[in-house]
């Protein structure tokens, strides 16, 4: 038993948290792709993105939910790379000239700049076979039924019903708020909560464990979004192309209103956690602090 004073105990320490998972998940990354497998101008076109920076939010949410449960890092790193392989995807077709026109991602010039819209495109279909490819083939001790589920969950948040159905009703909402729940617009949510709901999967969370935390990822994912960063940040600061003239929360409801819900949203997700160990749960909450008040 902990006979450390609640208030002696040193605080996490979130920044060194974020260096070690992001540096464990980059590693895991550059395994995946090695360049070395022909055609290797393909693999250049999948490592430049993949490979080049990015804050790896999913993938650490991910091994975070993970480890809360009960879970090992080891364990659940095929699936982390997963959801960062299928991130990557979906910022390569958003830049492209059909959507954002985005010439900037991650402070580097977009793909299609680099390899051309033929080759963006092909190095996106190779991304996404990996990414399940990578789940069914190096996720090893967990339950055939569990990765199966797993692979089911991150196929639901990319499709009709996650993201690309968040994507579709952004591109055909054309600067118009008649377009349903406003929620939807969101890019974010759907993959935030497979993130953590597969962390928790894999970490062998119990049914209760796993519907708090979807809950708590709803939140958190309604609150990472760059289009807030997007109206009140330069390219520079964002490391991206801003505006563009999207529909984005901000627009919608105005920025004012855009941080409230942020904060109402973090503080219900960080609720959320109440019933877990406080040590275990910090990563989370900590990274729920990190989207809501980030800079980049």
């Amino acid at each position: 038993m902990n006979s450390t004073p609640e208030a002696e105990r040193p605080s996490f320490n979130f920044e060194a948290y974020m260096r070690e998972k992001m540096n464990s998940v980059n590693q895991a990354l550059e395994r995946a792709v090695p360049l070395r497998e022909q055609p290797v101008g393909i693999h250049k076109a999948m490592r430049y993105r993949l490979l080049n920076g990015g804050n790896r939010i999913r993938p650490v949410l991910c091994i975070a939910a993970c480890e809360l449960v009960g879970g090992q890092e080891s364990t659940v790193m095929p699936v982390a790379c997963a959801v960062e392989m299928l991130q990557t995807i979906y910022l390569m077709q958003d830049d492209l000239p059909c959507m954002d026109k985005s010439l900037l991602r991650r402070g580097k010039l977009s793909s299609h700049v680099v390899f051309g819209e033929n080759v963006t495109a092909l190095a996106r279909g190779a991304l996404w076979a990996l990414a399940f490819e990578h789940i069914a083939k190096k996720t090893v001790g967990v339950p055939p039924s569990t990765v199966a589920g797993v692979i089911a969950e991150l196929a639901r948040a990319f499709g009709s019903q996650g993201l690309m159905g968040g994507r579709f009703l952004k591109v055909t909402s054309a600067g118009s708020s008649d377009s349903g729940d406003v929620r939807y617009l969101k890019k974010n949510a759907p993959m935030i909560e497979a993130s953590v709901v597969m962390g928790s999967m894999i970490g062998g969370g119990s049914s209760e464990q796993l519907e708090i935390l979807r809950k708590f990822a709803r939140c958190v994912g309604l609150v990472i979004d760059d289009d807030l960063l997007d109206v009140t940040k330069s390219s520079q600061q964002i490391g991206m192309t801003a505006g563009n003239g999207k529909v984005t929360f901000p627009k919608l409801i105005a920025i004012e209103k855009s941080w409230k819900f942020a904060n109402e949203l973090n503080k219900e997700a960080q609720d959320m956690l109440s019933g877990f160990d406080k040590e275990k749960a910090a990563p989370l909450i900590a990274m729920a602090n990190y989207v809501t008040y980030r800079e980049n």
